[in-house]
């Protein structure tokens, strides 16, 4: 596995962990469709919620969050739509999280979820 996979792979168990331990429900991970994939599915409340895992090793503060650019956004909120409209939650209330994952060789991860992360 490469590099970059292992932490992509790291930053995604991590970021489950982090959801559950916040009281969200994991639906399902790594949905696939056409468009791309969506990294985590979850329920929070009466939210379904649309998680994308940005992991980046011994990387500045909010770099994983920067990364998302507005080609990214559109792509994830096109992804968000394909799921709504495949599983016939056209009406459901829904958002699009971040979790930001920062490893560092000296200390344990950094961990943030950012809600509403992506504005549609």
């Amino acid at each position: 596995m490469s590099s970059r996979r292992a932490t992509g792979a790291a930053g995604e168990a991590l970021a489950v962990q982090r959801l559950r331990t916040e009281g969200y429900i994991i639906i399902t991970t790594g949905w696939r469709c056409r468009f791309g994939e969506i990294d985590i599915i979850a329920q929070d409340g009466t939210e379904l919620v649309f998680v994308e895992v940005r992991a980046r090793y011994e990387a500045e503060p909010g770099a994983a969050l920067e990364s998302i650019d507005e080609r990214k956004q559109a792509r994830l909120i096109r992804l968000a739509q394909s799921y709504l409209s495949d599983h016939q939650l056209d009406n459901a209330a829904w958002r699009i999280d971040v979790v930001a994952i920062t490893f560092t060789r000296h200390h344990p991860a950094v961990v943030e979820i950012i809600n509403n992360a992506v504005g549609w």
